[in-house]
């Protein structure tokens, strides 16, 4: 059943709690789910000042999308917690630290919920205390400032997986939404030893965010498989985050995997061209916004929907399955505040996600795959390949 929401723009479906619903909730109890992508440290810091007393994760906050209450609905096995910051920001390699600290502050503080992942083994062991497993990640480089040092640390640290850039372009990759560098051809001499050091400590080189020119000088240089975590088809929305085919392509060779998100703009042609007025040229935010562009911004993102979220992540999904197949897709939320689609409001949702892939004929095995299998096939691969 559909129906409008308060503003008449995105649709919200009531979704039923069918067969379908209650045997996707059977699978995500026997399977752990692994989402690939959340900016839950940066809300914490944001709203709460890094202080996990004043921002209590064990509250729901409905002003946001994730908490622990809304995690343990959504039957969340693994969670990987994004140390996120700025490209601006000052100080970046104090600020990734931070955030990594805050990360495991939380794991410290919660350790009734969350359990430590650090090696793929541990995805299993978590689920089977019935814990949430945290799995530390860091977006953007911008930390390293220069040198690789930082990477070492931040893998004696806890993090295993790195997306190389943000909506930024660094001296060292291109960004998808920015301004190519200019000096090199997407990836320069020092973005090259980034990913050989990577390769060699087992971190997951993370691609989202990259220009797609960039992706392709990765894809030929990386000796470990590839991770794209929150992404969707640029074949079906044309925004600059989006991957292309031809990068696609590359993945099964690569032995790499993509990985579905759920922004509003990165889903739907609609949503795209809504939100362009507040954008610059290369698709990111315009400077000097006010907090009523910002506002007008969001309502935006949802207007000219015409269905819910669910139904066009599961088309993206289908999209990158008929290109790179079951065995190289996963799924990487991008919660981090919102604005977030109908259906797919906050972190409670992702069985009515697995129920809708189920009423379109997606078999066990897939979803299993999809859920988490193939998320910890690429991991254990790159680990393979490391030379600690």
């Amino acid at each position: 059943m559909t129906k409008s929401n308060t503003e008449g723009d995105a649709p919200t479906m009531v979704r039923p709690r069918d067969q379908a619903y209650h045997h996707a909730v059977a699978l995500m109890t026997a399977h752990p789910f692994i989402d690939a992508h959340n900016d839950l440290p940066w809300t914490v810091r944001a709203k709460g000042g890094s202080d996990l007393e004043r921002y209590d994760l064990t509250k729901l906050h409905p002003e946001t999308d994730t908490d622990i209450p809304r995690l343990r609905a959504g039957k969340v096995g693994t969670q990987v917690l994004a140390a996120f910051l700025p490209t601006a920001i000052a100080h970046p390699a104090t600020v990734t630290l931070e955030q990594i600290d805050l990360i495991l502050r939380i794991e410290d503080k919660h350790a009734d919920v969350f359990h430590p992942v650090r090696a793929p083994a541990d995805v299993a062991i978590a689920h089977a205390l019935g814990k949430i497993g945290s799995l530390p990640s860091v977006e953007g480089t911008v930390g390293l400032e220069g040198s690789l040092a930082p990477l070492r640390l931040w893998q004696r640290l806890g993090v295993r997986l790195v997306t190389l850039c943000h909506n930024e372009t660094l001296p060292w990759i291109d960004s998808a939404t920015d301004k190519p560098d200019g000096t090199h051809d997407g990836l320069s001499e020092f973005g090259r030893a980034v990913i050989a050091e990577m390769n060699r400590l087992g971190l997951i080189v993370d691609l989202a965010h990259v220009a797609p020119h960039a992706m392709h000088k990765v894809l030929d240089v990386a000796r470990a498989p590839l991770f794209l975590s929150h992404t969707c088809a640029a074949a079906l929305c044309p925004h600059r985050r989006n991957t292309p085919d031809d990068v696609l392509k590359r993945l099964p060779e690569n032995g790499g995997m993509v990985m579905v998100t759920f922004v509003p703009a990165f889903l739907n042609r609609a949503s795209l061209a809504n939100v362009q007025p507040f954008q610059d040229a290369w698709g990111k935010t315009r400077a000097g916004l006010t907090a009523a562009d910002f506002e007008r911004a969001r309502e935006a993102c949802l207007a000219g929907w015409n269905q819910d979220g669910i139904n066009y992540v599961c088309d993206h999904l289908a999209h990158f399955r008929d290109v790179v197949g079951d065995d190289h897709i996963g799924i990487g939320s991008d919660f981090y505040g919102g604005p977030n689609p109908a259906g797919l409001e906050d972190a409670s949702k992702f069985p009515d996600l697995f129920a809708e892939l189920i009423r379109r004929g997606w078999s066990d095995a897939a979803l299993v795959k999809l859920m988490g299998g193939n998320f910890l096939r690429v991991w254990n691969d790159v680990l393979a390949r490391a030379s600690v």
